[in-house]
């Protein structure tokens, strides 16, 4: 089969692999039907990740068709169409029996195109099928419900629901890409006062206006800062969420909020960054960081059947599934390309 395989910092391939086999009596084999890329991959790809092994088949979201089940699987059946979520789950131990299946101690968590090969490939292999995969209504199209499979959950879980999001509060999202702007309308389901999204792409600003935020500041040529307190009566933000990953985005963010306020950082960081504890220990703060557990799949999945969200609208591109390569050209280039989510089809 065809797979775009990692092959060290920078370089990546659409190349022939094997074809995915079963190993455990839990595992399913799954053809891709539609894949995407996060802006995971992308860090991967700078090394920012450095335990990704090279040669590792990358990708950790995909709708598909079972074509295969392990003796062990008991609710899942060759021929079903499922979403592929980011997060496996052993569905046995501690973590997975609170409900944090990103820190599954049996085996799973983030482990597709990571530790284990991934979903930008013709085939899969999806471990703990019977509780990583979910069944998808036949009133959502492959694209819609491929936007559960990580972004929506992420943004939800990492940065509403662990900053805390109320009602009247003023949230500050610094950064307008996929996961931002998934942090965006989920803020929205809890009414803020306001929702400002902070960029340095005018066309994501635009975007986020489109999901959800009524006021945008460009950061490479306004100060969010001034900006945020000024809207606040110069206290800042209740929430600020972060969704980029870089030190300096996650430094603005506990500069935005008030006094008590919570700064949820979702952004995978591949440096360092500073905690100013020297001027922050006294301004009471709450500072949160988490990989996406994905419990609130269901309930979202619920939310889309009804059509009570729309997750059409992070579709900006579509491709094929052997143009992978120009779909990884225009995803990075986002800026310029206008990219929010790209969707890769069979």
């Amino acid at each position: 089969m065809k797979a775009l395989v990692y092959h060290g910092p920078g370089t990546k391939a659409w190349e022939d692999v094997p074809d995915p086999v079963i190993r455990d009596d839990t595992d399913a084999i799954v053809r891709v039907d539609t894949t995407t890329i996060c802006g995971t991959d992308l860090h991967i790809l700078k090394g920012d990740t450095p335990e990704v092994e090279t040669g590792r088949i990358l990708g950790h979201e995909a709708v598909g068709t079972v074509e295969a089940i392990g003796s062990g699987v008991k609710n899942v059946s060759v021929g079903d169409r499922v979403l592929v979520s980011c997060i496996s789950a052993c569905g046995r131990c501690r973590y997975c029996r609170e409900g944090r299946y990103g820190q599954c101690l049996g085996g799973g968590g983030w482990i597709l195109g990571y530790m284990i090969n991934g979903t930008q490939a013709e085939r899969v292999r999806v471990p703990f099928a019977d509780t990583s995969t979910y069944s998808v209504p036949a009133s959502v199209s492959d694209e819609e419900i491929l936007m559960l499979a990580d972004i929506l959950p992420t943004g939800y879980e990492v940065g509403v629901l662990n900053g805390r999001v109320r009602p009247g509060d003023t949230v500050a999202v610094v950064g307008s890409g996929p996961v931002g702007l998934s942090a965006i309308s989920g803020a929205k389901m809890y009414s803020p006062a306001h929702v400002v999204a902070i960029d340095m792409a005018d066309a994501r600003l635009e975007a986020a206006k489109t999901f959800g935020a009524d006021l945008t500041v460009n950061n490479s040529r306004e100060d969010p800062v001034a900006f945020v307190k000024e809207l606040t009566d110069g206290l800042g933000a209740d929430v600020a969420i972060e969704a980029v990953g870089v030190p300096d985005t996650f430094e603005l963010c506990t500069q935005l909020v008030r006094p008590g306020g919570r700064v949820a950082n979702i952004g995978v960081h591949g440096k360092p960054a500073t905690l100013h504890l020297e001027s922050l220990w006294i301004r009471d703060l709450t500072v949160t960081t988490g990989l996406v557990d994905t419990y609130s799949t269901p309930t979202l999945l619920r939310l889309l059947a009804q059509h009570t969200i729309d997750t059409s609208r992070f579709v900006s591109h579509h491709f094929a599934l052997d143009q992978m390569l120009e779909a990884y050209d225009v995803f990075g280039r986002a800026a310029e390309t206008g990219a929010v989510k790209v969707v890769i089809t069979r």
